[in-house]
């Protein structure tokens, strides 16, 4: 997990209180760089991926869901749906009908108390009739995260593993949170 209090070039501090706001591309990177620790590991091309205002994530896996899922008022009543994959063609290209999938991220994630993080799908995705659609990545969590694409072009949509497909923009808290994510998905798909 990396500290509350980072240095970088500059010798600019950044602290919690520093922290307002969207971080820029200059602060992702020496979060990235940090020798405490990465914000974000795993990543494709980390010179493509880093935008003015977020790290854009890559595509590893897509799977249908086969079954149905349950929320119920206590996390024991929650079932997941079981997930079928959806294989990638010999060039790492996927054909997708209209419809809904799950996606799961190449990159993995490490969210220090001081940051919270949103996930918009890219404007490309947009202009091809294609959403994604997440959670709040909370302060504190750790992992390979998941999200929902949806296919609305009637016409279908291919895409290659690999591809950059969902920005995650980070935002300083006014305060860091005492005590970070420590749900379910603590840790997920790592390893």
């Amino acid at each position: 997990m990396l500290p509350a209090l980072f240095a970088w070039e500059n010798n600019y501090t950044m602290d919690h209180n520093s922290l307002g706001g969207v971080l820029s591309r200059e602060q992702l990177r020496a979060l990235i760089d940090s020798p405490e620790g990465s914000l974000i590991t795993g990543m494709v091309d980390v010179d493509s991926q880093i935008q003015p205002n977020g790290v854009d994530l890559t595509l590893r896996e897509i799977s249908r869901h086969v079954g149905p899922g349950t929320i119920g008022v206590d996390n024991a009543d929650r079932v997941l749906p079981d997930l079928e994959p959806v294989p990638f063609d010999e060039e790492g290209w996927a054909t997708l009908e209209p419809g809904v999938y799950h996606i799961l991220y190449n990159e993995v994630v490490d969210i220090p108390e001081s940051l919270m993080a949103l996930g918009r799908p890219r404007s490309s995705l947009n202009r091809c009739g294609v959403t994604i659609h997440t959670a709040v990545w909370d302060a504190g969590y750790n992992g390979r995260s998941t999200s929902m694409l949806v296919v609305n072009n009637p016409a279908g949509f291919r895409v290659q593993r690999d591809a950059r497909v969902m920005q995650l923009v980070f935002f300083g808290m006014a305060e860091a949170t005492a005590e970070g994510y420590r749900g379910r998905y603590q840790g997920e798909n790592i390893g």
